[in-house]
C-alpha cells in the first residue's frame, strides 16, 4: 500500500509536470507571436521587398528583431535612394546591428557609383580602436567586389551582395535604367550560409522592385557558388586579373614610389565593373621616406601610423557608365561619359567607347599619396592602366585628359 506521504509527493511531481509543460507551453507560442510580429515588422521597414523570415534567419536564427521607427531608416522606393536597417533584439533594451538592405537608381540626386577618398578601403588606427603595424595588410573597411558570375547581375564581398538590374525597352515610366539593391549583413564573421542568404535577399528584392516600378529585365539565377572574397593585399609584382597591369608597370619602370601591394578581382570580358586596390607596405613606406624631405618626411610617418598611402582604379561600361560621379569633399559631382578629366582630391578619370557602348575608367590616389608620388609617375600609371583595360576590351575612341598630374 502506497502511504500517504507518497501519494501526496507523487501529486505534488505530477502537478508541477504539468506546470512545467503548460510553462514551455506558453513560452513557445509567446516566442512564435514575437518572431511573427517581428517578420511583419522587417517587411513593413523594407516595404516588402524581403521576407522578414529570411532576414531573422541570418546570424544562426533568432526569436525577436526590430526595425528602425526613423524615417531615414525605412525604405520607400518612392524616395530613392532610400534604405531599411534592422537590429537582433537579444534581451530587454539590448540589440545589435543585423541587416540593411540599400535601393539606389540611377535617377538619383547621388549616382549609384561613386569615386574619392570617401571609399578608402582601409580603416584606420582610431577606428580600430587600437594599434596596429601594417595598416595596409588588409582592405578591411572596403573590400575589392567580385563579380556575381560573369559580372552582369551584380558582386559581392563576404558580408554584402548588390544586384543589379538594367531596366531595358517597354519599362514603365518610374523605372530607371539602372538599379542597385545591396544587402548588407551589419556583424561580424558572416558564414558561407550567411554570405548566400544575403545574395538571396537581394535576388528576391530586386524581382520584386522591378515588378512594382516595371523595369523590363530578366535577372539571371544566382551562382550555385560563391567562394569566399580575399581582402589580403599580396605582392604587385605577382598580381593577376584586373591588376595584372600594375604588376607589369613594376616590372618595366621599377618599383619606384609606386605601390608595392595589390588586391585584384577576376578580369571578365563582361565586368560591368571592374576595379584594382593598390598600397604601399610599411616596408614600402620607410624605402620612400629615405628620398623625402621636410613635411613629406612626416606624411611618411603618418602612412605606418594612421593615413594609409594607396590608389584604386575602377571602370564602368555601358549602362554603369552613366552613372559615375566623383566625391569632393562631400560636394557629388556627375562625370559624364565622353569626358575626361581630373581635379584637386585625388580622382582622375578617361573614356572610350566598348562593344559601341561607353566606358568610364577612374583612378583615385589617397589622401597626400599623390604628392609623395609625382605628377611623372602618376601620368605614367594612369596612362598604363587606361591603355591596358581599353586593349583588353578592344575600346575606342579613348579620351585622356588634357590636364596632366602637373599640380601634385
Amino acid at each position: 500500500m502506497v502511504s500517504a506521504g507518497w501519494r501526496r509527493l507523487w501529486q505534488t511531481v505530477a502537478i508541477g509536470g504539468i506546470g512545467l509543460s503548460l510553462y514551455a507551453g506558453w513560452l513557445t507560442v509567446d516566442e512564435y507571436h514575437d518572431r511573427s510580429s517581428s517578420e511583419r515588422d522587417i517587411a513593413a521597414a523594407c516595404d516588402h521587398l524581403v521576407s522578414g523570415e529570411q532576414v531573422m534567419d541570418l546570424q544562426g536564427g533568432m526569436v525577436r528583431a526590430k526595425s528602425d521607427d526613423y524615417d531615414n531608416y525605412r525604405l520607400d522606393i518612392r524616395r530613392l535612394p532610400s534604405a531599411c536597417t534592422i537590429y537582433k533584439v537579444s534581451g530587454a533594451h539590448k540589440s545589435t546591428d543585423l541587416f540593411r538592405l540599400i535601393v539606389r537608381s540611377s535617377d538619383d540626386s547621388e549616382p549609384v557609383n561613386t569615386v574619392g577618398e570617401r571609399g578608402t578601403p582601409f580603416l584606420t588606427n582610431d577606428e580600430r580602436g587600437r594599434q596596429k603595424d601594417d595598416l595596409t595588410v588588409a582592405a578591411d573597411r572596403r573590400p575589392e567586389e567580385w563579380p556575381l558570375g560573369d559580372g552582369t547581375l551584380g558582386s559581392y564581398t563576404n558580408f554584402r551582395t548588390t544586384i543589379r538590374a538594367v531596366c531595358g525597352p517597354g519599362s514603365g515610366q518610374e523605372a530607371p535604367r539602372l538599379l542597385h539593391v545591396t544587402a548588407v549583413a551589419m556583424y561580424q564573421d558572416v558564414s558561407t550560409e550567411d554570405r548566400h542568404r544575403l545574395a538571396q535577399l537581394g535576388h528576391t528584392a530586386t524581382q520584386r522592385l522591378n515588378q512594382r516600378i516595371g523595369c523590363r529585365t530578366q535577372l539571371r539565377a544566382l551562382p550555385a557558388h560563391m567562394g569566399a572574397v580575399p581582402s589580403k593585399l599580396r605582392p604587385v609584382l605577382t598580381a593577376d586579373g584586373s591588376c595584372r597591369w600594375a604588376g607589369q608597370l613594376a616590372k618595366e619602370q621599377g618599383q619606384g614610389r609606386l605601390p608595392d601591394r595589390a588586391l585584384t578581382t577576376p578580369a571578365r570580358d563582361r565586368n560591368p565593373a571592374e576595379g584594382c586596390l593598390l598600397a604601399a607596405s610599411p616596408t614600402q613606406v620607410r624605402a620612400i621616406a629615405r628620398t623625402l624631405t621636410g613635411d613629406q618626411r612626416h606624411y611618411a610617418d603618418e602612412a605606418l601610423t594612421d593615413t594609409a598611402w594607396w590608389l584604386r582604379t575602377m571602370s564602368y561600361f555601358g549602362t554603369e557608365a552613366g552613372a559615375v560621379s566623383r566625391d569632393e569633399i562631400g560636394d557629388v559631382k556627375k562625370i559624364k561619359p565622353g569626358t575626361a578629366g581630373g581635379d584637386s582630391h585625388g580622382v582622375w578619370w578617361a573614356s572610350s567607347i566598348c562593344n559601341g557602348k561607353p566606358a568610364m575608367h577612374t583612378l583615385t590616389v589617397g589622401y597626400l599619396y599623390d604628392g609623395i608620388l609625382g605628377g611623372t609617375a602618376l601620368n605614367s600609371l594612369f596612362r598604363a592602366y587606361v591603355d591596358d583595360i581599353t586593349i583588353q576590351r578592344g575600346c575606342t575612341h579613348v579620351t585622356y585628359p588634357a590636364k596632366k598630374f602637373d599640380n601634385v
